[in-house]
């Protein structure tokens, strides 16, 4: 959306248009992953690209994760890392 449109709309105090990707709820499930997979990933014996090989996913994909870019991951990818590194454990 271009500035100038989402002034005028905030100038008729309409609300800013819907994003699929800032879902409340999905960006909540993938912060507290994140937090998980975070400390498992500290603590894990495996490296990052590992983890990245073994999940099936682009390393750069963990370092996204390990930076917060929490926009670069779904839920499910998320999970799949957490699955790769505890694969006992399950994610709620």
């Amino acid at each position: 959306m271009s500035p100038a449109r989402h002034t005028v709309s905030a100038e008729r105090n309409e609300p800013p248009p819907r994003c699929p990707d800032l879902d409340v709820r999905d960006l909540e499930k993938r912060t507290r992953l994140m937090r998980i997979l975070t400390r498992l990933i500290a603590v894990s014996d495996l490296g990052s690209r590992e983890i990245a090989r073994r999940a099936g996913l682009p390393a750069q994909k963990i370092s996204d994760l390990l930076s917060g870019r929490l926009e670069h991951l779904s839920v499910d990818e998320l999970r799949l890392v957490y699955r790769t590194i505890d694969p006992e454990g399950a994610p709620h």
